[in-house]
């Protein structure tokens, strides 16, 4: 099994991370310490635990576990999305966009999640 890189769930994650970065920078200056912060962090945290777990994938639980951290990374950014929205931040087209994206991220850990057997070490 090659590098956490070489995984296509990590690639569309870190893909979906540097578009918010790019587009949160458009966000107010007065939210540069909420809803760009918090934004950015959640989106950055499903590339990061899932990381976590990939090195940890001898144990599928723990696996598993950090998998359902990125999800829940992953489902607050789409929440984070909607507050952008509301303070019209982002157009609807950027958010249906930008959700779709996540929904499609949030299918990929679903099934990594459901299937370990296929990322994990076995001895």
């Amino acid at each position: 099994m090659g590098d956490y890189r070489d995984l296509h769930m990590y690639k569309k994650a870190f893909e979906n991370a540097m578009l918010i970065f790019h587009i949160s920078k458009s966000f107010p200056p007065h939210e540069k310490y909420g809803l760009t912060s918090q934004i950015r962090d959640s989106s950055r945290s499903v590339c990061t635990n899932m990381v976590e777990g990939y090195r940890k994938r001898r144990y599928p639980n723990h696996f598993v576990s950090k998998l359902t951290d990125s999800d829940m990374e992953n489902s607050e950014t789409i929440v984070w999305l909607d507050f952008a929205l509301a303070c019209s931040y982002i157009t609807k087209d950027e958010h249906v966009d930008l959700v779709e994206r996540f929904e499609e991220e949030g299918r990929m850990l679903q099934h990594a999640i459901d299937h370990p057997e296929k990322f994990t070490i076995h001895r």
